[in-house]
């Protein structure tokens, strides 16, 4: 923020403007990983593994900085982690990729995510992520680093066989498999039947299920296999699905307007099109005379996503590292605020909404600071 972004703040929110200043001179970072005590786990002494952070801080700066500071190589797991299903979304998303080529792509990428040198150039120029495909070898590199098979075997051979826990390639691979086959078919259906609507919220669900519910799961699945967490951890199939689809649908609330704006519809028809609502068409819900039957359809959906909060909250308490606990905490606490930010506001209807940096930042500091809060 500029010195007179600074002032502004002071003089029209002097209690957002306290909370930011205490928690930039409080908050101290958990770890360097450009430090060359933390080459070892960061892997900053490697050109590829630098590219990675790099287009982990270019597609997302808030998550990275709760990335880069968990504990030991989780941060560097996760990074590689979030670079693949980065790079699986934006061939799913890119709508200039006929889908003849999409669905060969799409349905192997799990083989070419492992694949020596494997990148593709094929996605439109206007692909914000296009880059990341581009130069996708390096994330491949790094993918086939982790987990050396004789560091596995060894691990392997001296776990009893009660707690034997997978291999972070191997849930990394696991999970994009998974996350490609339904992200496909998606692809496919809108691709050759025409169809741009979810109908019911079963089908709601599956969707999210596949794009951030085996995110959920692939991470568990990393915490149980870092030996940070509990081997149990990674079979909290149900709770773990639960934090995936609260943050998802969450998005997908506060994006509406986006998501309309390029045809992307992802509320489902058995909520906003209801009888008593009188909508035909998502694109509806926008225009002015129609807020108040829109803010009943948006209220429609949040309280759907808050199915998922008590799951949300019960996996937490399962939770004992610290680091891994604020990186999941703080996602979920700023989806509340972010839900609570949509409820019954007409003007997420004409532009995103997001809640404040001083809100966020208050979040945080409660995490970092007073660590039983939830």
């Amino acid at each position: 923020m500029s010195i007179t972004n600074w002032l502004v703040l002071l003089l029209t929110h002097p209690n957002e403007f306290r909370t930011l200043v205490q928690f930039y001179f409080y908050h101290e970072q958990k770890r360097d990983i450009t430090s060359i005590k933390e080459h070892p786990t960061s892997g900053w002494d490697r050109e590829s593994m630098r590219r990675c952070w790099a287009f982990l801080d270019q597609t997302s700066r808030s998550f990275s900085a709760v990335i880069k500071e968990l504990d030991g190589d989780l941060a560097r797991t996760i990074c590689i982690f979030y670079l693949v299903l980065r790079g699986l979304d934006t061939i799913e998303d890119d709508m200039t990729i006929p889908d003849d080529i999409k669905q060969p792509i799409l349905r192997s990428f799990h083989k070419h995510t492992v694949t020596p040198g494997w990148k593709y150039d094929g996605c439109g120029p206007n692909e914000k992520d296009r880059q990341l495909l581009v130069e996708y070898d390096v994330v491949v590199e790094e993918l086939n680093r982790l987990d050396p098979s004789y560091v596995s075997l060894i691990v392997f051979l001296s776990t009893p066989l009660t707690r034997a826990r997978p291999s972070y390639r191997d849930v990394i691979v696991d999970i994009t498999e998974k996350m490609e086959t339904g992200m496909a078919d998606y692809a496919h259906k809108a691709a050759t039947t025409g169809s741009i609507y979810l109908d019911t919220i079963a089908e709601y669900d599956l969707y999210c299920h596949y794009v951030a519910g085996l995110v959920g799961e692939g991470l568990s699945g990393i915490f149980s296999a870092s030996r940070k967490e509990a081997p149990w951890i990674k079979d909290q199939l149900e709770l773990s699905n639960s934090m995936g689809l609260l943050l998802q649908k969450t998005n997908i609330i506060r994006d509406y307007r986006e998501d309309a704006d390029e045809q992307r519809y992802f509320w489902p028809r058995e909520i906003w099109g209801r009888k008593e609502y009188g909508f035909s068409e998502m694109r509806d819900m926008y225009a002015p005379h129609a807020r108040e039957r829109a803010m009943w359809a948006q209220s429609g959906m949040i309280v759907d996503a808050l199915r998922h909060t008590v799951d949300a909250l019960d996996y937490l308490r399962l939770i004992k590292n610290q680091s891994v606990f604020n990186f999941c905490a703080i996602p979920a606490s700023m989806a509340m605020a972010t839900l609570e930010l949509c409820f019954m506001n007409p003007v997420m209807f004409d532009r995103n909404i997001k809640i404040r940096k001083a809100e966020a930042a208050r979040a945080s500091f409660d995490y970092y600071f007073s660590p039983f809060r939830v």
